[in-house]
C-alpha cells in the first residue's frame, strides 16, 4: 500500500525555495505565508472538509498524519510533499513531549516551547532530511524559509494540541500511542 500524499501537489504559482513549497495556510500566526479565509463558524477545525477553501496543508497533515507514519519509505512526487513531511516529523516530535500525566495547559506551555526553540532548516548540517531537501539559494529565502517554517510550527502545534485534548482536560490515548513511531525512521 502506497503513502498519501498531498493533495496540494497540483497547486500551481506557488512560492518554492529551494524545492520546499511555501503554501497558503489559515493561520492567525505572523509570518510569510499567505493567509486562507477562516473556517465558518459552524465548521470545526476537527473535521473540515479537504474541499474548502479554508483547507489547508497543516489540516492535510493531521488528517494523514496516523496513516503515513506507518511507512518507512516516502516517494516525494513535489514541493507540498515535502511540508507534508516537515509537518509529520513535528508532530512526531510534539507528540513526545506530551505526557499522559500533563493538564493541557502544562502541555500547551510544552508545544509551543518546542514549536518557537532553534531548529535547522534545508541546508543546515543538522537538518535530518537534507538528502531530500534542497537548501535555499540565499540568506533572504533562507530567512524567509525559517519564518514559514516556524510559522507552520506554531500553529500546528496549536492544532494538534486542539486534537489531542479534544475530550477535556487529559490527552488522548490514541494520539499518544504515536509518540514511539518514527517517519522514515527520522526526528526533527
Amino acid at each position: 500500500m502506497p503513502a498519501y500524499h498531498s493533495i496540494f501537489l497540483q497547486d500551481q504559482d506557488v512560492r518554492v525555495i529551494g524545492n520546499f513549497a511555501l503554501l497558503p495556510l489559515r493561520t492567525r500566526t505572523r509570518g510569510p505565508a499567505y493567509t486562507l479565509p477562516a473556517l465558518p463558524p459552524s465548521t470545526s477545525d476537527l473535521d473540515i472538509d479537504p474541499d474548502s477553501e479554508s483547507y489547508d496543508p497543516l489540516d492535510e497533515v493531521l488528517s494523514l498524519f496516523r496513516a503515513n507514519t506507518f511507512f518507512r519509505n516516502f516517494e516525494i512526487k513535489g514541493p507540498a510533499d515535502r511540508l507534508l513531511i516537515y509537518g509529520i516529523l513535528f508532530v512526531s516530535e510534539c507528540l513526545g513531549k506530551i505526557k499522559p500525566s500533563m493538564g493541557k495547559k502544562e502541555a500547551e506551555k510544552a508545544l509551543l516551547n518546542t514549536a518557537l526553540d532553534q531548529f535547522a532548516i534545508p541546508g543546515d548540517a543538522s537538518f535530518p532530511l537534507n538528502q531530500a531537501f534542497e537548501a535555499p539559494s540565499d540568506r533572504q529565502d533562507a530567512e524567509t524559509m525559517r519564518q514559514y517554517l516556524s510559522q507552520v510550527r506554531q500553529e500546528l502545534a496549536m492544532r494538534l494540541l486542539a486534537r489531542v485534548y479534544a475530550d477535556g482536560s487529559t490527552p488522548s490515548k490514541w494520539w499518544l500511542s504515536f509518540t514511539k513511531r518514527k517517519f522514515m525512521g527520522k526526528s526533527l
